[in-house]
């Protein structure tokens, strides 16, 4: 099914759950007329994202990359060993410090393995972390290199992932717009530095540049986002509430807002849409390395919106 396909049938399964729930209430104050129409439109670019042929579906493998010379390929003696059609040696990843080098298997790299769309030759390799990271492909697979704490990984993601082709839909509250909320916005000056725990169990610190106060049910609550990477221009919240995990997914969920409007710096107001709360990646696959909300995240109130458990069955991190 190629993209504009999915896009299609994203956006009809999305209007056809619209029509079987209550009609959501008339937009909140500062919500625009075309507030449904938008959220809908999102959903249905979330989930045809998700289920790109490089989506987080798509993920197959993390496979840990130790020092010295690490042998990958389809074959069961190395020590990475890839799922799917590929050859049974690829080539070795040499890591030294946190510097990955890509050199030859015995015979050579075979033709399939490309790097950045030209034949695999020895090159050092670039992560994640980096301006440009380097793209490996091998048939239907594409590997990264990524580090996460002080642990250099090979991400694997496959195109023909089962949990890629098998996708149906995404799973949805019913939206209301009651839960779109204007919070305060304090600056921290300077910033605060947090650690961020993540679900494999790694540590990595995150600026903080402020504080959203709001309040839902007449009880006022607090959230304090993470600049997810240098020069973005959204808010990054890590969260949990109540629902979690009886109905949403265990480990909590994310939300992305726009700039408060005075910037960060200052005092002013941010909007907070929690209809737009969505699952981490590790929702949809055990290959994902997903941040844990912080504890000042835990809110005790629950928030009926935004994206249900995808597998209804699975608590996810519920404790951790």
């Amino acid at each position: 099914m190629n993209t504009k396909t999915m896009l299609r049938a994203a956006m009809l399964a999305l209007a056809c759950a619209y029509s079987a729930v209550p009609a959501a209430p008339a937009p909140a104050s500062g919500a625009s007329g075309d507030w449904n129409k938008d959220l809908l439109a999102w959903r249905a670019e979330r989930a045809q994202k998700l289920s790109a042929p490089e989506g987080w579906m798509s993920l197959t493998g993390l496979e840990p990359i130790g020092p010295g010379a690490n042998p990958f390929g389809g074959a069961d003696d190395n020590p990475v060993h890839l799922k799917g059609q590929v050859p049974a040696h690829l080539g070795v990843l040499e890591l030294d410090g946190k510097t990955v080098k890509l050199l030859p298997p015995p015979g050579g790299f075979p033709a399939e393995l490309q790097v950045d769309g030209k034949p695999a030759q020895a090159q050092v390799l670039h992560a994640d972390d980096e301006p440009q990271p380097s793209r490996l492909t091998a048939g239907t697979l594409v590997f990264f290199i990524i580090h996460r704490g002080d642990r250099t990984i090979l991400r694997v993601k496959d195109s023909q992932a089962p949990t890629r082709t098998e996708f149906q839909h995404l799973n949805w509250y019913t939206p209301d717009p009651a839960y779109r909320v204007k919070a305060k916005w304090t600056p921290y000056v300077p910033q605060k530095t947090i650690s961020i725990a993540s679900i494999i169990g790694t540590e990595d610190k995150s600026p903080v540049p402020g504080v959203a106060e709001f309040s839902i049910g007449g009880k006022s609550y607090t959230l304090e986002p993470i600049i997810e990477e240098p020069g973005d221009t959204k808010l990054f919240f890590i969260l949990r509430d109540s629902t979690s995990p009886k109905t949403s997914y265990g480990a909590g969920r994310f939300l992305y807002a726009e700039f408060p409007d005075h910037g960060l710096d200052q005092p002013g107001e941010v909007w907070l849409d929690f209809n737009r709360l969505q699952n981490p990646p590790c929702a949809y696959t055990p290959y994902a390395t997903c941040p844990l909300p912080p504890r000042q995240n835990w809110l005790k109130v629950e928030l009926p919106v935004g994206e249900r458990k995808y597998h209804e069955g699975a608590e996810g991190l519920a404790e951790r």
